[in-house]
């Protein structure tokens, strides 16, 4: 017999039970209301994203309100509460439905979802796969490099890439050229037969990056100096190495400084000569010769020097006998030079400028004329307004624009880290508050499409902004009839970002289609301090449409160039394990970077795969709801007041 504390208890949970399946059922509802107002626009799909892109929509219907509370009532009861329902989200629901009618004693069937859990999971690993390439034996993520242009003649270096752990190789349209480029592939090719392995290669469409045009080069000098301590004794003489300016080649030992010379000259050098120098501020210096080989001599500098394009060299033979022959150091690379901006200088920005200049000070260092420095994007200048936010060199100098004219931008500096920072040639400018009239392609993308299509897998498009983009896109294609290369989406701005599913709609028109957060513009973009739940919901959205998202941008940076990683760093590594692909950057110790990650990547694999999340609502799914659909959004208080 039940007493009557029991029996309320029973009725109370019932009421409850009978509540979160009338707002289960409301939810149920509303997806299947919002995917079937889509039912015409999913027939253009391809065909191996039909179903992905209906639990696409789906997820984007219940991502567009505020769930938290219903999951955690779920959770309470040891129900699924929702949080890992991505890959099938309608079989999900209908799982905690069919278990909560059975608490109740209530018959509930419907007619079986067309993805069952095991679907999702098989269709997100069929599309990777037919992205990427097949899995390595004992890893999920697969792992991606960027090509430095010394893989273009290094083909031990890309042996080693592919031996430690590499299965897609990344080359940047943005730098090099073809030749450079084919040299890369060819020694892949090679690299593949020789390892019996294989790698995707995804070649990346520079786009239209906005960059700061170059600064004023300072003077091409070299200044040679030997190693000292704090003492200023030299614990090691300044090695140089001497080459023919004709035929250039690398030392067999490290040096620290490069000489171009004549071959004649160069040929007469013999261990132990010495060279007499009067450098650029009329010192005299000697270089003794220590080694001697066909490519070149390495010799050694006691004392600083100053060497300039035109500066006598000249031999005196080891045995005293005098003057022998003399030479001129041939052209040296001018370097680069940079303006240094802190906060409240005012930078200002004309396209037509050649080289930037810092600002122009009196003898008391009050400004003359401001800094000024070039952007060739002279078609954005009238896109721009008074009072929006620019920033530079990933996020390290940022201002607010103050006046806009149509051929200048005046820049206020708001943003720099403690005692300012240098702004160089060749910077990357985000203007996320602006509403930039560009093209996704270039002209030189255009003509670099052509290389792409009859030497890669993937093509990478580069600032994926809207629809029209990845229309242009596949029109480009189509003309080259090459509809089955891969595209993978770069997300690398506020206005991708936010367009991202109607994005994932259009791409699904392809059979082979991935997305790459592009953390670096992305940051920036959307503000650092909101990349953490950015790149989360581009991984939810990319899930819920079963397709393959690249995890990039500064992924064990530290070590890749300094050969260290840091904490963050590799904490940061270990959460690309809920991406399918996670992308390096080149650098000299790179190959090692591979060998860590590859390590990380199999012990995370070990411990989770993706995660659970909290289920408020995304700006992102409500921003495509109200622009693409007439449903009413369900709403948990409106199931409420329904129930009673």
């Amino acid at each position: 017999m039940i007493d009557k504390y029991n029996y309320n208890s029973f009725l109370h949970q019932s009421a409850e039970i009978e509540e979160l399946i009338s707002q289960l059922s409301a939810i149920r509802e509303d997806m299947l209301r919002m995917a079937g107002e889509s039912n015409s626009a999913l027939l253009d799909r391809h065909p191996d994203y039909l179903f992905s892109a209906q639990n696409l929509l789906h997820y984007l219907a219940l991502r567009s309100q505020d769930i938290r509370s219903l999951q955690g009532k779920l959770a309470q009861m040891g129900l699924s509460s929702l949080g890992r329902s991505e890959l099938t989200v309608l079989a999900t629901v209908d799982a905690v439905l069919r278990v909560l009618h059975q608490l109740v004693q209530r018959p509930w069937s419907l007619h079986s979802p067309i993805l069952d859990s095991k679907a999702g999971q098989q269709l997100l690993r069929e599309h990777t796969e037919a992205l990427l390439g097949a899995p390595p034996a004992d890893r999920n993520v697969r792992i991606m490099v960027t090509m430095p242009n010394e893989a273009a003649d290094d083909y031990w270096l890309v042996y080693n890439l592919l031996m430690s752990g590499m299965n897609c190789m990344r080359i940047n349209c943005a730098h090099d050229d073809q030749e450079i480029w084919s040299k890369v592939i060819n020694n892949l090719r090679k690299a593949e037969k020789a390892t019996n392995l294989s790698c995707q290669i995804m070649m990346d469409l520079a786009g239209p990056k906005l960059r700061t045009g170059s600064a004023q080069p300072k003077p091409a000098v070299i200044k040679i100096r030997p190693l000292k301590n704090d003492y200023g004794q030299i614990i090691r003489p300044a090695r140089v190495w001497l080459f023919a300016k004709e035929t250039p080649s690398s030392p067999i030992t490290a040096a620290d400084y490069f000489l171009p010379v004549e071959r004649e000259w160069l040929d007469k050098l013999a261990t132990g000569d010495r060279i007499k120098i009067q450098d650029a501020r009329d010192a005299r210096r000697t270089l003794k010769v220590i080694d001697v080989t066909e490519k070149g001599c390495l010799a050694e500098a006691n004392k600083t020097a100053y060497i300039i394009p035109g500066t006598e060299l000249v031999i005196h033979t080891e045995s005293g006998t005098g003057t022998k022959f003399k030479t001129t150091i041939g052209s040296l690379p001018a370097k680069k030079n940079t303006i240094h901006l802190t906060i409240g200088d005012l930078l200002i920005l004309e396209p037509e400028l050649e080289y930037g200049r810092p600002a122009a000070l009196d003898n008391e260092g009050n400004v003359i004329s401001p800094a000024a420095i070039g952007s060739p994007a002279h078609e954005v200048f009238g896109d721009i307004r008074a009072g929006e936010e620019i920033w530079f060199d990933d996020g390290k100098i940022g201002g607010i624009v103050e006046r806009a004219e149509a051929d200048r931008l005046y820049v206020r500096i708001t943003h720099t880290r403690e005692g300012g920072h240098k702004l160089g040639g060749e910077k990357g400018i985000n203007l996320p508050n602006s509403n930039l009239h560009l093209s996704a392609m270039t002209t030189k993308d255009v003509e670099d499409l052509k290389f792409v299509a009859s030497h890669a897998d993937i093509v990478a498009l580069s600032f994926a902004n809207s629809v029209e983009d990845v229309q242009l896109l596949r029109r480009h294609l189509y003309e080259l009839n090459s509809q089955e290369l891969g595209i993978v989406l770069k997300i690398e701005t506020q206005r991708g970002f936010e367009n991202l599913p109607s994005m994932l709609l259009e791409i699904m028109k392809v059979p082979r289609c991935g997305v790459m957060i592009a953390r670096g513009d992305l940051a920036v973009e959307c503000g650092f301090e909101r990349m953490a739940e950015v790149q989360e919901e581009i991984l939810w959205i990319c899930e819920a449409a079963h397709v393959p998202v690249i995890w990039a941008t500064q992924v064990l940076e530290s070590m890749a160039k300094e050969g260290l990683p840091s904490r963050a760093e590799i904490t940061d590594a270990a959460m690309g394990e809920g991406s399918e692909c996670v992308m390096l950057n080149k650098g000299k110790h790179i190959v090692d970077t591979v060998k860590a990650l590859d390590n990380i990547l199999k012990r995370m694999q070990g411990h989770q795969h993706k995660k659970r999340s909290m289920m408020r609502e995304l700006r992102l799914a409500s921003t495509f709801r109200e622009k693409y659909f007439t449903c009413t959004p369900f709403s948990i208080g409106d199931a409420r007041h329904n129930e009673k």
